[in-house]
């Protein structure tokens, strides 16, 4: 079974006590976190026993430098670190200095001074104390010990009760830890956090979390190297065989550390012209042995001790002639190669056996008079022939340049249209001209006034005919321009300009119940629960028009129900009309026409009266008497501007009048909707 944390980490301090290293832990479990625990609880056990040798070497024998030697490891660091503490705790305890520390000396540090420091006469072993000088007691009045320490009465002295950090309240004291600490349930020991264990440390991945007193340190989990140490920093640092003695050079030799190795150097150096062999033998170098020969052409090398010298070959050579390079033989000086340019500028130097002769240069000519060679001017010796263009002279040359928007064709003479639309100087389209070139735009861009070059957005939507362009709502986008309709009722026709009503009644996108008639209007439509009164039946020819519904109601009387069979009225209708908001009201508009079942003959003496008698707000409207089509018809007016939306539902009666008493009467309620918006 897989042992606990608190198991492991009893292992590690069992086995830190035992034997004192912590480099071969037994395999206890297979669990890895267990051996990282037992690891780190062993590390931190090693330190703690190191700091409290540190401490009881400090209290025996009242120095460190004695124990400490050039043992590098952390055990011996912390060592040197608790006992060096615990002397500066000692110093200032006799001089009568206070027990807190400066706080930049550490933590650990710290503890151990307040420990040392602390202590008093009982706390120390007499046997040890006995070695130590004993001085003279001195009488000393309080208020002299008082005006000398002022902390004598402070509760806190020595570090008080408290294991670390100790704060006077005057009638009490508090004690608390230094970071990396945990105050015990006493109120007065501190305890160190194993980081390592709670895992509250920051190492990373490749490093295993040792263990400190207050604090922990990262350490990598792969070595070094050969050559190289581990640092306490995770580090690898070179490891410098000369100063450690671990180099294995001769005594003749000097050992000379390299990075993660050494190199063994002879101390006796040799003088130059000498190399040295593996046994240190300094031996002459044969220079004139070497593939590169010492000495120039026509000297011979003679070889000597640690040098070697030149001797001239005897035979000499008249003027124009150098010996060869065996210096053997004489041979020609090829003046013309040089560099100090015998013939000057403009001339050609020939070599001849022994000499040379100087002559001018391809575009070059012979002056007579100062008898040097002058630049001939091709441009203007021979005009408008050698380029199509532009000539430009050179000393001894000339060459061919072109006008802008050519370029220098492959026999350097003529010129060639030059394509600029390769390079794009245009922002969208480019058109090549002879010598030049035209920059164009793509529909819905105009031409940069300002440059030519660049392409400008046209605005559709603010041209003089932008508002036009859309039936509402124009919005302009780069190069062209896009058509909206509102968010609701309505959507854009198939030319992407006009905006179209939606009929959610024939849609069946409508919510009305099933008790509830839809009637559709414009940009939306309503649920209207029209229900036949008493005595009254729906007619089965319900008219459905593109902007208008209407529901007819007709009398049904029962047997005998004569109240009923002498009501005039007749018919009952509800109907729902859709209008527009008109902008522009300038005259009446004609909305509903009531049109009479009753034939208008001359022999018939009944009369026929339309009226409103509700719903008619602001006289918003009229109603008139018409005769079209042998026909008598009401015609219902809007005599005022309405602006949407707006809803209002007109009562309008039908009266068939014959001898001054109402014979038969036909109700029409209608259901008006004005809409914001009527494409």
């Amino acid at each position: 079974a897989d042992l606990s944390v608190e198991e492991c980490c009893d292992k590690g301090v069992e086995w830190a006590n035992e034997n004192r290293i912590c480099a071969s832990l037994p395999l206890i479990s297979e669990s890895r976190e267990c051996s990282m625990t037992q690891e780190q609880c062993c590390r931190s056990q090693l330190e703690k026993q190191s700091c409290s040798d540190g401490i009881e070497f400090a209290n025996v024998r009242e120095e460190c430098d004695s124990h400490i030697a050039k043992n590098s490891t952390c055990e011996a660091e912390y060592f040197k670190t608790c006992c060096h503490c615990c002397l500066l705790g000692k110093a200032a305890q006799v001089q009568g200095q206070s027990c807190e520390p400066n706080p930049k000396i550490g933590y650990q540090c710290g503890i151990v001074f307040r420990a040392c420091c602390g202590k008093d006469q009982e706390g120390i072993d007499l046997s040890i104390r006995d070695y130590a000088p004993k001085k003279e007691p001195v009488e000393i009045s309080k208020e002299e010990l008082d005006q000398e320490d002022p902390y004598l009465h402070d509760g806190c002295r020595g570090g008080g009760p408290c294991s670390q950090q100790c704060r006077d309240t005057g009638s009490s004291y508090v004690c608390s830890c230094f970071v990396g600490y945990q105050l015990q349930p006493d109120g007065i020991t501190c305890e160190d956090i194993n980081e390592c264990i709670t895992g509250t440390h920051n190492c990373g991945i490749g490093q295993t979390c040792v263990n400190t007193l207050g604090s922990f340190r990262c350490q990598r989990d792969t070595s070094c190297g050969t050559g190289y140490e581990l640092t306490d920093d995770s580090r690898c640092k070179d490891i410098d065989e000369c100063e450690t003695g671990t180099h294995n050079c001769p005594p003749d030799f000097i050992c000379q550390n390299t990075p993660g190795s050494f190199r063994c150097r002879p101390k006796l150096q040799c003088m130059s012209g000498f190399i040295q062999d593996a046994l240190g033998n300094c031996i002459d170098i044969n220079e004139c042995l070497s593939t590169n020969m010492p000495c120039p052409a026509g000297q011979i090398c003679i070889n000597t001790d640690g040098s070697f010298t030149c001797q001239r070959i005897s035979p000499s050579c008249g003027r124009g002639y150098h010996l060869n390079e065996d210096g053997t033989r004489c041979v020609d000086v090829d003046e013309c190669s040089s560099s100090s340019q015998p013939c000057g500028e403009g001339h050609i130097c020939i070599n001849a056996p022994g000499n040379y002769r100087c002559e001018c240069k391809a575009g070059y000519t012979f002056d007579v008079i100062s008898r040097t060679c002058i630049d001939i001017n091709e441009c203007r010796r021979y005009p408008g022939r050698l380029c199509a263009h532009k000539c430009e002279n050179t000393p001894g040359s000339y060459y061919c340049t072109c006008t802008m928007g050519f370029k220098l064709s492959a026999d350097g003479r003529s010129c060639e249209d030059l394509n600029e639309c390769e390079s794009n100087p245009c922002s969208q389209e480019c058109a090549n001209v002879y010598g030049s070139y035209q920059c164009y735009c793509r529909r819905g861009f105009q031409l940069s006034d300002i440059d030519g070059i660049s392409c400008e957005d046209i605005d559709e939507c603010a041209l003089p005919t932008g508002g036009h362009i859309c039936s509402f709502r124009c919005i302009n986008t780069p190069g062209s321009f896009q058509c909206t309709c509102p968010s609701t009722g309505y959507r854009l026709a198939p030319n992407a300009r006009n905006c179209q009503d939606i009929d959610e009644c024939v849609a069946e996108s409508h919510n009305c119940s099933f008790n509830e008639t839809c009637f559709n209007i414009q940009g939306g439509f309503r649920c209207l629960s029209l229900e036949c009164p008493e005595n009254y039946r729906k007619s089965g020819d319900t008219v459905r028009l593109e902007k208008t519904d209407t529901i007819r109601c007709i009398k049904s009387c029962r047997p005998n129900d004569v109240s009923c069979l002498l009501d005039p009225v007749h018919t009952i209708s509800h109907t729902v009309i859709s209008l527009p908001t008109f902008r522009e009201f300038t005259r009446p508009e004609e909305i509903i026409f009531l049109r009479a079942i009753t034939p208008t003959y001359p022999a018939n003496q009944a009369d026929i009266i339309f009226d409103i008698t509700e719903g008619n707000l602001r006289d918003s409207f009229d109603i008139i008497k018409r005769y079209m089509d042998g026909m008598t018809v009401g015609v219902v007016r809007q005599v005022r501007p309405i602006i949407g939306p707006f809803h209002a539902i007109l009562k309008l009666e039908m009266n068939y009048v014959m001898g001054g008493v109402v014979s038969h009467r036909n109700i029409v309620n209608v259901h008006i909707f004005v809409s914001e918006y009527w494409f």
